[in-house]
């Protein structure tokens, strides 16, 4: 008989499964219960996006595309990240699309480490970065970032978590789960901890255009950090595109020569049906995101002014359709208060250490749901935290 543990890598078999999927599992036996977990916009994507698609079959347009992706989409993300954020870069060499924006991070992540070399990801922060770079033969270094910051990575933490091996922060901000942005004067003040070493920047931007009350800022905005920066985005949050599987990666032309490398010999090219319909959204989805983006923002409102009446502890997000409010006055861990809400009123949260071991005591809500189901959601809390007092 195969013995299949010496065969596993040992590198994978050190990683633990998403904290996110066991409340998935859970909810998949229930009939009658509300998800407020899943981190995916409950619009469809819009009509004339979806029949760009169609077209696309329609004409047969069916093959391959070049590796780096259709050269009219690369056009398109260049003259979208000009227009919408002063962003700047050469579609024949500093852009090049990917099977979303997972796979960019990756990417990212794989074509700049060797083995040992140290990655900084403040946490609370989307459960990828870390094993991905424990997979690509590198060390996390997990800095804890804090409620009374807004959960942003402050200079001093940062400067705190450098050492010689450190290769690449992550900057992933608007944030999953915590709804935390970095404003300009925040960037600058990490540049100024940055200038002088050869540390790169990863900054994922796939909720650059959920931002509220203003627009996002990224570190390659910033001149002195415009050439160590790879900006990573996509095409699921913002037009509500996450089952096309596209994103992009943008950065310095040698850098991203490297990682088209591992592109061609992973991946070939992203879903030409697909790319095409990324081109329609580009061109003519700016009022798709403005619909959107508005009704975040309006459940947004309402789910914070709900959890406050509660009684909980929830500092105001202004990106991505994330709340984290605090559950510590429950006196329950993050893990059991997430699983008997489910269990006793049927509402799907996650625990906040899914993300991090410094969100104990915190809880992930996303609020891309309908308001009938957000307000349902907080009178079944009522009735769970009633219980527990």
């Amino acid at each position: 008989m195969m013995d299949y543990d010496k065969i596993m890598s040992e590198n994978v078999k050190t990683l633990k499964p998403s904290g996110i999927r066991k409340f998935f599992d859970i909810l998949d036996n229930m009939t009658d219960a509300i998800s407020l977990g899943i981190g995916e916009p409950d619009f469809v994507t819009p009509w004339h996006i979806r029949e760009a698609g169609v077209y696309s079959l329609e004409q047969g347009y069916t093959k391959y595309t070049s590796n780096a992706g259709l050269s009219r989409l690369r056009a398109a993300i260049s003259e979208y990240l000009d227009r919408r954020f002063c962003l700047h870069y050469d579609p024949n060499g500093q852009i090049f699309v990917t099977v979303g924006g997972s796979e960019a991070i990756d990417l990212c992540i794989r074509s700049v480490l060797n083995a040992g070399d140290e990655v900084i990801i403040p946490v609370p922060s989307f459960v990828c970065y870390g094993p991905l770079v424990t997979m690509a033969n590198g060390v996390p270094v997990y800095v804890e970032t804090k409620a009374e910051n807004e959960f942003k990575l402050t200079a001093e933490e940062l400067r705190s978590a450098i050492t010689p091996r450190t290769k690449l922060v992550v900057l992933p901000f608007p944030n999953n789960p915590t709804g935390g942005i970095m404003e300009l004067e925040d960037l600058k003040a990490l540049a100024k901890v940055l200038e002088g070493t050869d540390i790169m920047v990863l900054s994922d931007e796939i909720y650059a255009e959920l931002t509220y009350g203003q627009k996002h800022v990224s570190p390659a905005n910033l001149p002195e950090l415009y050439d160590r920066t790879l900006v990573v985005n996509g095409f699921s949050k913002a037009y509500a595109m996450t089952g096309w599987r596209l994103g992009y990666v943008c950065g310095p032309a040698p850098l991203l020569k490297q990682m088209l490398k591992i592109h061609q010999y992973g991946i070939m090219s992203a879903p030409t049906t697909s790319q095409y319909a990324a081109v329609e959204a580009l061109k003519n989805g700016d009022g798709d995101i403005e619909m959107m983006r508005d009704s975040y923002d309006k459940r947004r409102r309402l789910l914070l002014k709900g959890l406050r009446e509660l009684g909980l502890e929830c500092f105001e997000p202004r990106g991505a359709f994330y709340m984290f409010p605090s559950i510590k006055s429950s006196g329950l861990s993050s893990d059991d208060f997430c699983t008997r809400f489910l269990q006793e009123e049927r509402v799907a949260v996650i625990p906040g250490t899914a993300f991090g071991d410094g969100g104990e005591g915190f809880v992930r809500i996303c609020y891309a749901s309908s308001v009938q189901n957000i307000e349902t959601a907080l009178e079944r809390m009522d009735n769970f935290l009633k219980r527990l007092r």
